[in-house]
């Protein structure tokens, strides 16, 4: 879902990370409040004064949203589910769960997390809000509170649409996979309300743009094509997760291509890249494995410079990083291959190597087997 992101702080042992289009968020919050609802509701003050509390309400909104996704980390780790970090980008922020909660139960408690600490920050910045006003403070102060209580309480309401993949719609899929027994057809149900809610919101975007409203129509869009998306794309999730279900690397691993670490990089080109299509080659010394080479380092070296450097030079070490266990499940390869960007992985154990997995042969299985059981059972 990410792109390039800046690690910011840990928060209680979550890492808190801004995704790069965070900063157009950034960007675009200060100068709407700098030049639009400061000014609306203040009149008469600098403009400097209008950027200081944009800039204050801004770093609100930030901590809001890290707020909220903070406490669905805090249950999710209670309810036993592993958190990778919580990561702010271009359409708010999301605590990135290694793998999907186990039970109705929860689900729902790991969903109602966000939403409740959005309300309860909405009830305390307006009881500063309140209170700041009858101690007749600056009003540019209590309005950033105001701001902060409204702004907490539109995240609240938002989020609680029964609409997958908001908070709403994990509420809701957890409710059906309670009353249906049934994580498929609860998932099902829950994406298709997003899918109808997405274009909702691409209608009204489509509305805003016809009669002049540019900036508001083209964000509602784009909003609606983004819920649209991850809506879609969740059933589809899980269904590769069922169809790997109970399937480990062994089953799917394939028998290594080696490439020597004393030839050139011109000799692996031609006598292996071109020969096998591969991305990813393990480098073997003897009998011992020293490590893998992938295409993207030697595309990243001059093309004039190949004859000249051995593939021992640029070995990548063994490392948790390109390397998984015989019996490891696919579905965690998938996810590890999803966080580092490689389509291939060496398949170790103790030491030695057993095998190569790709992203290739993986979709391979799930197709063959979505095919032979195009109903979309699972179930052998």
């Amino acid at each position: 879902m990410f792109g390039k992101s800046i690690n910011l702080i840990k928060v209680f042992g979550f890492q808190v990370k801004v995704d790069i289009s965070w900063i157009i968020i950034a960007v675009l919050v200060t100068w709407s409040l700098a030049v639009g609802f400061f000014p609306h509701y203040l009149e008469g003050l600098r403009p400097m004064d209008y950027w200081i509390l944009a800039i204050l309400g801004a770093l609100g909104l930030f901590f809001s949203i890290v707020f909220h996704e903070f406490w669905h980390s805090f249950v999710a780790r209670k309810m036993g589910v592993s958190i990778r970090g919580i990561t702010l980008f271009v359409f708010g922020g999301v605590a990135e769960m290694e793998e999907d909660p186990k039970t109705p139960k929860s689900e729902f408690w790991i969903a109602i997390a966000g939403p409740l600490s959005s309300l309860f920050l909405a009830l305390i910045f307006y009881l500063i809000f309140d209170l700041s006003r009858k101690m007749d403070m600056a009003q540019g102060v209590t309005s950033v509170f105001m701001y902060l209580a409204l702004i907490n309480l539109i995240l609240a309401i938002f989020n609680l649409i029964p609409a997958f993949p908001m908070d709403g719609g994990r509420i809701l899929r957890a409710i059906l996979w309670h009353l249906k027994k049934d994580l498929r057809w609860a998932t099902q149900a829950a994406a298709n309300m997003g899918s109808v809610f997405g274009f909702l919101l691409m209608g009204l975007g489509l509305l805003n743009l016809l009669t002049g409203n540019f900036v508001g129509g083209l964000w509602y869009f784009v909003i609606g094509m983004f819920i649209r998306f991850v809506a879609q794309n969740s059933y589809r999730q899980l269904m590769v997760r069922n169809a790997l279900q109970g399937e480990t690397v062994n089953s799917l691993m394939k028998k290594p291509v080696y490439v020597p670490g004393d030839i050139s990089l011109r000799e692996m080109v031609e006598d292996y890249v071109y020969k096998h299509h591969f991305k990813m080659f393990p480098v073997r010394e003897g009998d011992s494995l020293r490590g893998c080479v992938n295409t993207r380092q030697i595309g990243e070296i001059d093309r004039k410079n190949w004859p000249d450097i051995m593939v021992r030079e640029i070995t990548k070490q063994c490392s948790p990083e390109n390397t998984v266990g015989p019996e490891e499940d696919v579905t965690k390869v998938l996810s590890k291959m999803n966080q580092t960007g490689l389509s291939r992985m060496m398949v170790v154990e103790n030491g030695e190597l057993k095998g190569i997995i790709s992203l290739k042969d993986i979709m391979a299985y799930i197709s063959a087997r979505m095919e032979v059981q195009g109903d979309g059972s699972f179930s052998d």
